[in-house]
């Protein structure tokens, strides 16, 4: 094997397969990404951790095809600490194993290889549903609701996202993510994409959306998406990433939903958040927690530790309920704060012991669910 490739291009494909492999693992292949030199044009990388794999491809200037395997993180590393502009010169000093020499003008690397026959391939099932998706409506499904994924393993359920066909409060059929924790829900709309009427529930673990968001990162295109009841496949541009999909059933979310807060609270998104932030410097404890104190016309931020002391701000809001104290999560505020796009954010309380329902006021296809705190 032998090519030749221009240090940018090698840089994006490498960045987008090295991040699936684990820095510890007991299986020394799975340390390592497949080269493979196609045509006469055309380079191939792979990387797997048995759960996922990404593909991606650039081009380049092959003299001789062939494939090898080699540290994934190392020649990334070294790869990112090459000169803007260099070119790269791969060559394999051996058939099957053997190294892998690197060079870039004065700047020469031996790279120890494993065999390709150790490397697994992720069996290529057949992924009967598929349809292509807007790239901007996929990093919302993401963006909405990824923070909201549980990291708890042994409710390994709800480690990852519920995508799923699910009808808005108009009875339209949309595509929908809801990722939840057990203290917070959040779940996010989008039109529902041709191909996808028959979709069958699913649920994309925690690292699959992680590794996705990377490759959609850049770009206008559609994403093309093929799944079964077991595997789900994306296509961006060059980069294909195959996942497993968690086996398990997603819980009954819609009955965690408040359909009945009367007690309407509306304030300015941005100010609101900052001022979560500046008073929660004060709450020390595990569960970050701060009560609001929310009257006619404005609403109290007040966090207390027996450590440091108390934090008060208030501000004004939109209110014309009976006066109502809650606690809340100010981590959880503020990750919800963080996804509202308009000025303002609108919070929907029953009582103290009851779940807050959030929404931004400039999108209804997006909601998120807030457990209360004693406080």
């Amino acid at each position: 094997m032998k090519l030749t490739i221009e240090r940018s291009t090698l840089l994006s494909s490498l960045a987008h397969v090295q991040s699936v492999v684990e820095r510890r693992n007991t299986i020394p292949i799975l340390a390592n990404v497949r080269i493979d030199a196609q045509g006469s044009d055309r380079l191939r990388l792979t990387a797997t951790d048995m759960d996922l794999a990404v593909v991606d491809e650039a081009e380049a200037a092959v003299e001789q095809e062939g494939a090898v395997t080699t540290t994934a993180l190392t020649l990334y590393d070294i790869v990112r600490k090459l000169p803007d502009g260099a070119q790269v010169s791969m060559t394999l000093d051996g058939s099957d194993g053997g190294q892998l020499d690197v060079v870039s003008g004065r700047s020469r690397f031996r790279l120890s290889c494993l065999p390709i026959a150790e490397f697994p391939v992720m069996a290529d099932d057949d992924l009967p549903y598929s349809f292509e998706l807007p790239r901007d409506h996929l990093r919302r499904l993401i963006d909405k609701t990824r923070f909201a994924i549980s990291t708890e393993e042994t409710r390994y359920y709800l480690n990852g996202i519920h995508l799923h066909k699910a009808e808005d409060q108009e009875g339209i059929a949309r595509l929908r993510a809801v990722a939840t924790d057990g203290h917070r829900l959040s779940c996010a709309d989008v039109a529902l994409p041709e191909g996808a009427a028959d979709l069958p529930a699913v649920i994309v673990p925690r690292k699959t959306v992680a590794e996705v968001r990377k490759l959609i990162d850049d770009g206008d295109n559609p994403v093309s998406v093929a799944l079964s009841e077991t595997r789900i496949r994306f296509e961006a541009g060059d980069a294909q990433l195959t996942s497993k999909l968690i086996d398990g059933s997603f819980p009954d979310y819609e009955r965690v939903i408040p359909r009945g807060n009367q007690n309407v609270m509306t304030v300015a998104s941005g100010s609101f958040a900052e001022a979560v932030d500046r008073v929660s410097s004060i709450s020390t404890d595990r569960s970050h927690a701060i009560k609001l104190s929310i009257r006619s016309g404005a609403v109290t931020l007040t966090a207390n530790s027996p450590d440091t002391g108390t934090a008060t701000e208030e501000l004004d809001a939109d209110y014309g309920a009976e006066p109502l104290d809650i606690g809340l999560n100010a981590r959880y505020v503020l990750d919800v704060s963080g996804q509202i796009e308009s000025d303002s954010i609108r919070f929907f309380f029953g009582d103290a012991g009851s779940p807050s329902l959030v929404r931004d006021t400039g999108d209804s296809g997006a909601l998120h669910v807030i457990m209360p705190l004693r406080v």
